[in-house]
């Protein structure tokens, strides 16, 4: 049996208090947690600046070359797990067998933190604007132009508290390291895998192990991780959001409510961007927050919805195993059947159809033994107005709302990832000047197709250091 130990800045730790981690299908006992608790993490907290001392020792670009090979060994290597050991195949079967994400989808995610580690240099290039990395380091250097600029880190480490939906989050706290910060992660409880993976890699290629803490655990670690660190990010639904608004130490991800939006310009050519539509929404089973969760149009709107019912709505569960599978199971028990309860009541408010009934055989909520699924819902709606007219779940569901394109930016509310069919200038104008939403795709551009050199949800450099005034006087002339 595979025992896997808290981390206490590198250093394995053995708790009395230990929960097993099993396989949602068949509740077999894959690996049994060591687990932390509040004060604990408070009290390593208190060493904190170690890590960043650490991490200072080496150059930002030094970071960046050894996260580099990090990405092959996270890649391509046998490594450490806990008193065990993990090729890549089995990190995957592992991750599948806990989110129920099928494998094939664990293998994608994989390769992307992966690219992520590999494009470290060129993606801090941009986030920083051309910064130079020496002035990070150190707090203050000119740049190019001869200015004196000054930027210093608002912690020594970032805390995470991380979920267990999807492991594509990972890749947002990839660059934290090499900027010479530690890291304080809280693992999603079906979900360690990937930090305890890309611990071991860094650990290999050179990365000192005791700039990063894990700390597998109950409902008290994540608050005193958010209560210990100066900066940290926490993943939940909108009332994690709301609860954490106006808090500069704490950027919450919830839903992203990410939309797909067509100008009046481009609506009649609809089917030539049903593939764009159909991704959008469809890829990683519809669990990230860059998934499409809606569709705005002026008109054919029935259309877009019946085309897209009769390529979702047949779409059933095939096994975790299946290179076609694309459907991941809901492994909590009850999530999945309170979400179709949710729907099916909603669907009671006029102006809302389901359209994917007609091409689905059987219902929309599967449940087996030990998990459910959710088959792919199409949804119209003749208004914005409705609930399900600007509803997020985790799995394939879009609405397709009717909406003049007047009314639109008034309407679709917060979004996450705006991509807008139009070549109106006029449009595109207000479109960039739209400030509910976050990242903006002007042309034929998928929800889900990121380009990693731009900041996602906010910079990170801008939230991990300040820019701040700084002069220092010449030395004395002798």
């Amino acid at each position: 049996m595979i025992e896997i130990p808290v981390i206490r800045w590198g250093q394995p730790y053995e708790s009395m208090d230990q929960q097993p981690v099993v396989h949602f299908e068949t509740g077999e006992e894959l690996a049994r947690m060591h687990q932390a608790n509040g004060g604990l993490i408070k009290m390593d907290m208190r060493k904190s600046a170690r890590a960043r001392d650490t991490l200072r020792q080496f150059s930002i670009d030094q970071l960046c070359e050894m996260v580099g090979k990090a990405a092959d060994l996270y890649m391509e290597s046998t490594l450490p797990l806990g008193n065990g050991t993990q090729t890549p195949q089995e990190f995957c079967r592992i991750q599948s067998a806990t989110t129920g994400l099928p494998e094939h989808m664990c293998a994608f995610n994989m390769r992307k933190n992966a690219f992520v580690l590999k494009q470290m240099k060129p993606l801090l290039e941009a986030l920083t604007r051309g910064l130079p990395t020496e002035i990070l380091s150190r707090g203050y250097g000119m740049e190019d132009r001869g200015v004196m600029l000054s930027y210093q880190a608002t912690t020594n480490v970032l805390g995470l508290v991380l979920p267990s939906n999807s492991p594509g989050v990972h890749a947002l706290w990839l660059p934290v390291v090499p900027l010479q910060i530690g890291l304080v992660l809280k693992p999603g409880r079906q979900e360690p895998w990937t930090p305890y993976r890309m611990f071991e890699a860094f650990k290999a290629a050179g990365i000192p192990p005791e700039v990063v803490s894990i700390y597998p655990g109950g409902s008290d670690c994540g608050p005193a991780v958010l209560e210990s660190c100066n900066r940290s990010m926490i993943f939940g639904g909108a009332a994690t959001v709301d609860q954490y608004a106006g808090d500069p130490r704490v950027q919450a991800h919830g839903p992203g409510f990410s939309k797909i939006l067509f100008g009046d310009d481009m609506v009649d050519d609809w089917e030539k961007h049903l593939d764009l539509m159909f991704d959008s929404v469809f890829a990683n089973s519809g669990r990230s927050c860059i998934n499409a969760s809606s569709i705005w149009a002026s008109r054919h709107t029935e259309e877009i919805a019946n085309a897209l019912a009769e390529r979702l709505g047949p779409i059933a569960p095939k096994p975790m195993t299946d290179p076609e599978a694309g459907l991941a199971a809901f492994t909590m028990e009850g999530a999945a059947e309170a979400m179709n309860n949710q729907i099916e009541e909603k669907l009671n408010e006029p102006g809302v159809t389901e359209v994917t009934a007609k091409y689905r055989d059987g219902d929309r909520l599967v449940q087996h033994e030990r998990c459910d699924y959710l088959r792919p819902t199409v949804i119209h709606a003749e208004s914005p107005e409705p609930f399900l007219a600007n509803a997020e779940y985790m799995f394939p569901f879009v609405s397709v709302v009717k909406c003049p394109q007047k009314d639109m930016l008034k309407k679709i509310g917060p979004t996450l990832v705006g991509s807008c069919l139009t070549e109106d200038e006029a449009w595109s104008q207000q479109l960039l000047d739209a400030t509910n939403i976050d990242r903006l795709n002007i042309g034929p551009i998928k929800t889900v197709q990121l380009n990693w050199l731009q900041p996602h949800e906010g910079n990170i450099i801008d939230f991990l250091f300040r820019n701040r005034a700084f002069q220092n006087s010449p030395p004395p002339a002798h």
